[in-house]
């Protein structure tokens, strides 16, 4: 039988919900965990079913780590997901950095975004979300970025991409392209509006446009030699 130190929400300190501030609280819980509490160096390791959750932010991954004053720094190994409440945005990866008072999230290593509030997928090898005032997202290495919109399917690829969440904006450059209703279009720089599909090329443009030909109707029979 499993000792109850080692019963998911019963480890030790893991039902109490830790006070941060004035309008914030943490919980976490896991199988396991292992806490230090040296002063200045304050620690707790979560593993196995770990879970970090706070009012805008909840996090599950395999191991999670938490540091810093106030359970300030989390850093987060295995299958990952984090959803954010505050910005409706989900985040699978096997690596994530959280600094909660600065309100980044970062990755280094492959990782999925799903934006439920764009309608957007978007795949990199880097990710770092500000979620303060900028609410900007950064994203590199191998971008893809996949929108539905009126059962149009937009995607678009770069080495390099900005995501302005608020206003729903996507910046691409690093060999930029956009394939969009059957067109194709690259620039240096490519900036697409997400909420009216508008699309802007900066900079050396080319582009791939299809057009269809409309065939040429038969003359009437009174018209016919």
């Amino acid at each position: 039988m499993r000792s109850p130190c080692h019963i998911r929400c019963l480890v030790l300190l893991l039902i109490t919900s830790f006070p941060l501030a004035a309008d914030e609280s943490l919980y976490f819980s896991a199988d396991s965990t292992v806490a230090r509490f040296a002063e200045g160096r304050e620690q707790t390791e979560l593993s196995g079913n770990a879970l970090v959750e706070t009012e805008d932010l909840l996090i599950q991954a395999d191991r999670i780590e938490l540091f810093g004053e106030n359970f300030r720094y989390l850093r987060c190994n295995g299958d990952i997901t984090l959803e954010n409440r505050k910005q409706d945005f989900l985040i699978r990866s096997s690596v994530l950095f959280v600094d909660r008072e600065r309100e980044i999230s970062r990755i280094e290593g492959y990782a999925e975004m799903e934006d439920g509030a764009n309608g957007l997928l978007i795949r990199g090898g880097f990710f770092e979300d500000r979620g303060d005032d900028e609410g900007v997202t950064l994203i590199q290495m191998g971008v893809r970025i996949i929108k539905i919109s009126d059962s149009e399917v937009m995607i678009c690829r770069s080495e390099f991409a900005r995501y302005f969440r608020e206003e729903k904006i996507l910046e691409l450059s690093g060999l930029p392209r956009v394939d969009w209703k059957g067109d194709v279009y690259q620039a240096s720089r490519i900036l697409v509006d997400l909420e009216t599909d508008e699309i802007r090329l900066e900079g050396q443009v080319t582009g791939t446009v299809e057009t269809q030909v409309k065939e040429a109707e038969d003359p009437p029979a009174e018209a016919a030699p």
